[in-house]
C-alpha cells in the first residue's frame, strides 16, 4: 500500500492567507464596578465607568441604536438621572425578554452598580425602587386553557 498523498484543492489559491482583524480600539478601559440587573426574562450585566465620556452602549450597538425609543433609553439611564451622574460611561451585555424587559433590567443593573460605587446613595435609589428586583414573571400556560387563565370561548349548545 502507498501512502496516500495530501493534496490541495485545486480550487484553493496556495498562498492564501487569512485576514486578520484589525486592532479595534474599546472607548471602555480602565477600573469599572460591574452589576447584573434582572426584570423578567432579561438578564443585564452593567459595567460603569468613571471616564467623564459618558457613552452607553448596549451589546457592541449604542443605546439609541439598540433600544430605539426615547422612554426606553430614559428608563435605562433613569438611576444616573437621579443621583445626576450623567457623565459616566455604561456598558452593558443584556439577554433574554424584550425590548422592556432588557431596558428595565438594564436600570436594575446600573442602580446596583452605582450602589457599589458610592453606598450613600441608597436614599435616593431606595424610595423610588430601583434597587427593588421587579419579580414579576408570566404565569405558566395551564392544561386546558388557552392561556395562563383565558379558558376556551363557552358553547351553550
Amino acid at each position: 500500500m502507498t501512502p496516500a498523498k495530501a493534496t490541495a484543492h485545486p480550487k484553493a489559491a496556495p498562498h492564501a492567507k487569512t485576514a486578520t482583524p484589525a486592532a479595534v480600539t474599546s472607548p471602555f478601559s480602565g477600573v469599572y464596578t460591574e452589576a447584573v440587573g434582572r426584570r423578567k426574562n432579561a438578564s443585564a450585566r452593567v459595567r460603569l465607568y468613571d471616564n467623564q465620556k459618558s457613552l452607553f452602549v448596549v451589546n457592541g450597538k449604542p443605546a439609541t441604536e439598540y433600544l430605539k425609543t426615547d422612554k426606553l433609553i430614559a428608563a435605562a439611564l433613569q438611576p444616573l438621572k437621579v443621583v445626576g451622574r450623567q457623565t459616566m460611561s455604561v456598558s452593558v451585555r443584556v439577554s433574554g425578554g424584550g425590548t422592556v424587559g432588557q431596558a428595565e433590567a438594564i436600570r436594575h443593573g446600573v442602580a446596583r452598580a452605582l450602589l457599589k460605587v458610592d453606598k450613600d446613595l441608597r436614599s435616593a435609589l431606595k424610595p423610588l425602587e430601583l434597587l427593588t428586583r421587579d419579580s414579576r414573571e408570566k404565569e405558566r400556560k395551564k392544561p386546558g386553557l388557552k392561556k395562563a387563565r383565558r379558558a376556551p370561548q363557552w358553547a351553550k349548545r
